[in-house]
């Protein structure tokens, strides 16, 4: 990148940026290009998922929801950051690791000191801890279990879980039932099978993202020892069974309108059948071994997870809206 981002390019972007770039940006900026904030909107969705269904159940705490969805968002901004603190220490993100090819990496790059790193994991763990605190006073009965339950995979996902296959299962979970669930929780008080199982559906989406990132790495992983699951799975196993998730999506949300549980305004969802096509092909072979001469520089070398993470935009959004619409039908 040539000029300075913007703040909608250090939400929605990863850019690279020279010492000399970064020393002209406002800190909330650094901070929004730090915690990689351009993939925060998965959190993001995955807690306005809970608070919708707790809205149209006609139950729930406005500003308890506000507050479980900041919770979340500075929980994830705080893996983030620990991400790549870990995998840094561990030199796994030295040299030409895939990591530092798509995107700026503060410490990599060294674009901050580890003391500057570190007041940032402490800020943004902090504020992270105040909110979970503030909730669980307040709110009581499981607000208390689920915030451990989330803390154990902010501070594990890296190490030891994504290096032993479970990387991709803790965010299934997490994305799914954790947060929709535990957001649905937070705004009514009350548990709800029915937002964990539709939060599962949701989680799926950011599953295949991961899926997708681990496969385009899976040499760089394999040689520096991080068994992600597609590493253990193999080239075409992973291929295949991203496949399967991403399918998987609308078949759950078929069975829900079939069984009754969703309005069939639920197959909006069909609308983002083309990118799911896109990236079904795609995961059909192997990835280029050099960018296509169409394909957009500023993504590259990422490949099958911009075509998951292009597919869950889609879908999601179209998911919201449905269960939206739904609530006046």
């Amino acid at each position: 990148m040539n000029q300075t981002p913007t703040w909608w390019q250090a939400l929605t972007t990863v850019p690279r940026l020279n010492p000399g770039q970064w020393q002209t940006l406002a800190l909330p900026v650094r901070w929004l290009l730090a915690v990689r904030s351009s993939v925060l909107f998965m959190t993001l969705m995955s807690a306005t998922l809970g608070g919708l269904l707790a809205w149209r159940e006609g139950a729930g705490d406005l500003g308890l929801w506000l507050l479980c969805m900041l919770g979340l968002m500075l929980a994830h901004a705080t893996n983030n950051l620990l991400n790549d603190l870990t995998d840094s220490a561990r030199g796994v993100d030295s040299g030409n690791y895939y990591r530092n090819q798509y995107g700026i990496h503060v410490l990599e790059d060294g674009l901050m000191s580890r003391r500057q790193f570190y007041a940032y994991v402490a800020i943004t763990g902090g504020a992270a801890l105040l909110v979970g605190a503030y909730l669980i006073a307040v709110r009581g009965g499981l607000t208390l279990p689920l915030m451990a339950a989330g803390a154990f995979f902010v501070l594990f996902y890296t190490w030891p879980l994504k290096y032993i296959g479970l990387g991709e299962p803790a965010v299934l979970l997490v994305w799914g039932p954790l947060m929709v669930g535990g957001s649905y929780y937070v705004t009514t008080g009350e548990w709800s099978h029915a937002a964990a199982w539709l939060g599962l559906l949701y989680g799926i989406g950011p599953t295949t993202v991961l899926f997708g990132k681990h496969i385009d790495k899976m040499e760089m992983d394999r040689a520096k020892g991080v068994r992600t699951l597609p590493v253990l799975l193999g080239q075409k196993n992973a291929r295949r069974a991203t496949q399967l998730l991403l399918i998987s999506q609308y078949l759950g949300c078929a069975a829900l309108i079939v069984s009754g549980k969703e309005h069939w305004i639920l197959a909006i969802v069909l609308l983002s059948v083309p990118a799911l096509l896109r990236a079904l092909k795609a995961l059909e072979q192997a990835k280029p071994e050099v960018r296509p001469e169409r394909y957009p520089k500023q993504i590259w070398p990422l490949w099958f997870s911009a075509q998951a993470f292009g597919h869950t935009r889609q879908f999601t959004s179209l998911f919201m809206v449905a269960l939206l619409i739904a609530v006046w039908l």
